[in-house]
Order: structure tokens, then C-alpha cells, then sequence
């Protein structure tokens, strides 16, 4: 690169420049991530190396709270920043090893903005017009010796220094979404704040100014009625993740080595925190709360409710064509259909049931199946807090129903037949106004719905191939759980007694029994002139 000898003495003039706020923020921020327990996610440096210099280099990555956005943020400040030395804090990471390491390694001024450090302080229209004063003073008093002109803008100001340094900047910002979460579509904040982003981002100018960009929020881009607000922007989210998915969240790999070095149990971890599907990464655990769980050495829910954004009691409650039908069967451990593309982006515009579906996706409450176009509950933990959403929406008989499944598990493993297709007539009387109840398949919901507490300590299968055809719902117990396998049979309109014969004729306990040979088998009927169901539980005794 070719210097002026007013470049040459603008790096001079730089050296010891003390750390901004905005501007010089160095690298002490990810050194104290890499003081504490740190995953090697530096990979994602590579990704963004590959886009810098190109058309490609407008990069927003937008992700669920509690998934590592912000810690990504700073890793990419701390590399990129030449205001300090990093080498030490990436030599021992996997980016050490890429070969773009040493060409970026500390080469730009970075430009860093938290956009909740102006949320949190400033609830009115004058916002934008803080950040971009802020932002401007700062630059200008890194370089003292660039003339500007009073009315430049802040992208002005910065084509100056860009054009007088012969450098471009590497602009990062956090919580890019902060203020449109804030303030509704419609309000002049939310309007300024996007035409801001265009006069930074979409102008002719950008491409000489800017060597990368990086946003990082829980939203993707606002939508304009089809089109992007910065159209000129890659987007990866949790819909469509693209090369980023790897570093959404942790890996199995990556869980199971954090569980063998500190003693904790992996399947518990997995049982709680994992389960969301990034794009091709089908397992992927809430880092968050596996490193608070590590720390804790116990495993529970780590899932904060605060913040405007996690209401998600209001977006259920909506109940849009059924929505209440859709959250008892994700509840039960079912999947249901979803379309995200029309989504606006935009917590305030909420128009469908896809939109409150896509809305929980981003959020993390509910993880999508890319391929079948699919979104389901991922976890024990997000569970709970969805239950916790249930309770408040007001819906009183389903929570009623979800509590009262413990005491049906209880029932079913104490032998008790009668108690467990009276625990079952409970259930049906109160989801067969919103699930039809004409067939097994039906049958084979609200049964996943009564047995919602069985999923603490087992994992249930619907349609689980066995033997000589599919058993209705089996329930497998977790590693380390030592209640016994359950097979139910369901028969519509016929006796329990024929689910049983069904169970042996068709070698259901051969297939489970590789898992464990402690089973019960549970035949439910259901009488459609008397409306009430029928049970028998027989335990399985291997064959030697």
C-alpha cells in the first residue's frame, strides 16, 4: 500500500494514541474472555477475512441472545485493531493456523459501537443524532491533522481520513438491532436510525471508506416490503445461518471436551442445552448456559427472562390461526410447519402465525429445520421457560394439563392402569377443542401432551420403528435415569387389551430392549360412544 507523507505522519501522530470508546479499543476486552474459560470460535476470522476488500464485505450476523454475539464482536476487534498487538492472544487459536492470519492480523482502525450503551441512555427522538455526534468527535480527535468542513457528516469526515491515510476502516457494531427493538416501526427514531445505516453503508463512498463491515444483533435486517434495508448487506441468521452456522453456538465436540474437563456430565448438558439446527449443524448447545452451568456445576435453566424482547407471553397469547394449537404440540415434543419469509424483521410488526414462529426462532425460544421448513422446542431448558409463557398467556387448563402429567407418569410406572386412563380422559377433555380426535395419530398427540413431564428423564419417540412395524410412543429413559422403557399402543375404538397382543406380535420390546431390559408395556384404547379410554400395563420380562 502506498503512503503520502501525510499518511506517514498520521501513523506517527497515531502511535500511543490512548484507547477511545468508539475508536483505538484495542484489545483488552477479548483478553479478559481469554483470562476466564474460552471455546475456540476464532474461525469466524477467516470468514470475515474472506469477505474484506470485496463487494461482499457488508456482513450482518444476527443470533439469539445468550449465543456469544457480543464476545464475537470483541474477538474481531481485538484482531483487527492496530492500535494494539494481539499475537499472543490468537497464537494459540485455530485462525493462528489460516493462511490470512498475518495479512489482517492488527492492519486497520477499527471503529467499535455498542448501540445498547446509547439505548440504555437515551429514550427519545435525539438518539441517532448522539450516536452520530459521538461517533464524529471521537474520529476527528484521532486525527487531528485531516481537515474537515463543518457540515461533514460522519461518513464524510471518514472519506477524508480514508482518502488523506490512504487506509479504510473495519466498522463493527453490537447490538445493531438495540434501537429498533426500542423504538416501533413508524417513530422517527426507527426512521432515522435506518436512513443513518443507508448513509453510512449504501452510499457510493462506503466502498472507499470501508475495508469490512460486521453487524451482530438478534434481528436481521429490517424489510422494506420484500427487500432488505441494506440490501448491499450478507445476512446469516438463525433462519438461514449460511458459513457462519459453525459459530452460532458450541458444538457437541466442543461441550463434550468443557464436560470431561470439569467432571460434569455431558448428557445432562445435552438434555438441557442442546438441540437448536443452524443450518447444517444439527447439534448445536446455548453457550451461555453450558458455561454458567460449568461454572455452577449443576444444571438447570440459565435462561433470563428480562428484557422487552423475551415478552413472549404476548406473542402466543396472539393466538393467530391457532397458534395456541401449535405451542401444546411443540410443548409435547411435536414439530409444526413454518414459513419465515415474510417476516419483516421487525418485533413491532407482527401480522401471522409465521411471524410470532419466525419472532421465536430469533429469539431462541424455538429452533428451524431449514430442509423441512419445520421449527420445534429445542431443549429442557427453553421448555421450561415456554411453559412459564403458557402459564402467564392465561391458559390455565393447558398449563393445569401440563402439571398434571407428572402425576401420570407416576401412575404409569406404580402399575396403576386405572389412574393412567384417568389421567388420560383429563387430558383429552381438554385439548380435543383444538386437536380433532379421530384416529391413533391424534391419539398419539394428546398422549405426547400428557406425558409432557416424561421428557425430564426420557426421550420420546413417535413412530418408533421396532420390530416389526412402529410403535405409537415409546419412551427411552436418559442415560443415568433408572426408570424402565415405556411402549404405548393406542387403538381407536377397538380394546386395550388388542395393543398389547399388537406390542408382542409385532416384537416392539425385541427393538427397545437393546436399550434397556426394564419395560413396560401400556395398551390405550379409546371407546368413541363412551368417550373415555381404557388401559392395560403389562411388564416385559426378557426372554434368556
Amino acid at each position: 500500500m502506498h503512503f503520502t507523507p501525510l499518511a506517514l505522519s498520521l501513523q506517527k501522530e497515531l502511535i500511543g494514541t490512548t484507547m477511545g470508546m468508539f475508536i483505538n479499543k484495542g484489545n483488552k476486552a477479548f483478553q479478559l474472555s481469554r483470562n476466564d474459560e474460552y471455546v475456540d470460535k476464532s474461525g469466524l476470522i477467516a470468514v470475515v477475512n474472506d469477505t474484506l476488500f470485496k463487494e461482499r464485505r457488508f456482513s450482518c450476523v444476527s443470533r439469539c441472545r445468550r449465543f456469544g454475539k457480543s464476545m464475537a464482536a470483541r474477538m474481531l476487534c481485538a484482531y483487527y485493531d492496530k492500535s494494539c498487538n494481539s499475537r499472543e492472544l490468537f497464537a494459540d487459536l485455530e485462525i493462528a493456523c489460516h493462511p490470512s492470519f498475518e495479512k489482517h492480523l492488527n492492519q486497520y482502525r477499527v471503529i467499535y459501537l455498542d448501540m445498547t450503551d446509547f439505548v440504555s441512555r437515551y429514550r427519545d427522538d435525539s438518539i441517532v443524532d448522539r450516536i452520530e455526534k459521538a461517533l464524529r468527535k471521537e474520529v476527528l480527535e484521532a486525527f487531528p491533522s485531516v481537515e474537515v468542513e463543518e457540515s461533514d457528516d460522519l461518513m464524510r469526515c471518514l472519506f477524508r481520513i480514508a482518502q488523506a491515510t490512504d487506509e479504510q476502516f473495519i466498522f463493527i457494531i453490537d447490538e445493531w438491532d438495540a434501537i429498533c427493538r426500542e423504538f416501533p416501526s413508524g417513530t422517527k427514531a426507527m426512521d432515522d436510525y435506518v436512513g443513518w445505516l443507508r448513509s453510512m453503508f449504501k452510499t457510493g463512498t462506503a466502498v472507499d471508506v470501508f475495508a469490512g463491515v460486521y453487524m451482530t444483533g438478534i434481528l436481521p435486517i429490517k424489510k422494506y416490503k420484500t427487500e432488505s434495508a441494506l440490501n448491499n448487506f450478507q445476512e446469516y441468521s438463525m433462519v438461514k445461518p449460511g458459513g457462519m452456522a459453525g459459530y452460532f453456538g458450541f458444538t457437541k465436540d466442543e461441550v463434550r471436551a468443557l464436560a470431561e474437563k470439569h467432571g460434569m456430565d455431558f448428557n445432562e448438558l445435552e438434555k438441557w442445552y442442546d438441540g437448536y439446527q443452524i443450518g447444517g449443524q444439527l447439534s448445536i448447545f446455548n453457550p451461555n448456559s453450558v458455561m454458567t452451568a460449568i461454572k455452577e456445576h449443576w444444571c438447570e435453566s440459565y435462561w433470563s427472562r428480562t428484557g422487552a424482547t423475551d415478552a413472549i407471553s404476548d406473542y402466543i397469547g396472539m393466538n393467530y390461526e391457532g397458534l395456541k394449537d401449535d405451542i401444546i404440540a411443540m410443548l409435547a415434543g411435536e414439530r409444526r410447519p413454518v414459513n419465515p419469509v415474510g417476516f419483516k424483521n421487525d418485533i413491532s410488526i407482527i401480522l401471522s402465525r409465521d411471524d410470532v414462529l419466525t419472532v421465536l426462532i430469533h429469539l431462541g425460544y424455538l429452533t428451524y429445520d431449514r430442509v423441512n421448513q419445520e421449527c420445534y422446542i429445542p431443549n429442557r431448558e427453553v421448555a421450561g421457560e415456554m411453559e412459564i409463557a403458557v402459564r402467564d398467556t392465561g391458559w390455565k387448563n393447558v398449563f393445569e394439563t401440563l402439571q398434571r402429567s407428572k402425576q401420570l407418569l407416576r401412575a404409569t410406572l406404580d402399575g396403576d392402569a386405572e389412574a393412567v386412563a384417568r389421567g388420560i380422559d383429563q387430558t383429552h377433555d381438554e385439548e380435543t377443542s383444538i386437536l380433532s380426535y379421530n384416529n391413533e395419530n391424534s391419539m398419539a398427540c394428546v398422549l405426547s401432551i400428557a406425558y409432557y413431564y416424561a421428557k425430564n428423564d426420557y426421550i420420546i419417540h413417535r413412530e418408533f420403528a421396532s420390530g416389526k412395524g412402529f410403535a405409537d410412543l415409546v419412551l427411552i429413559p436418559r442415560k443415568n435415569v433408572s426408570s424402565p422403557a415405556i411402549i404405548l399402543e393406542l387403538k381407536y375404538d377397538k380394546d386395550a387389551d388388542t395393543a398389547i397382543q399388537q406390542i408382542h406380535r409385532r416384537q416392539y420390546p425385541a427393538k427397545v430392549a437393546q436399550y434397556t431390559d426394564n419395560l413396560l408395556l401400556v395398551g390405550v384404547n379409546y371407546n368413541k360412544e363412551t368417550k373415555t379410554h381404557t388401559c392395560l400395563i403389562e411388564r416385559w420380562e426378557k426372554e434368556y
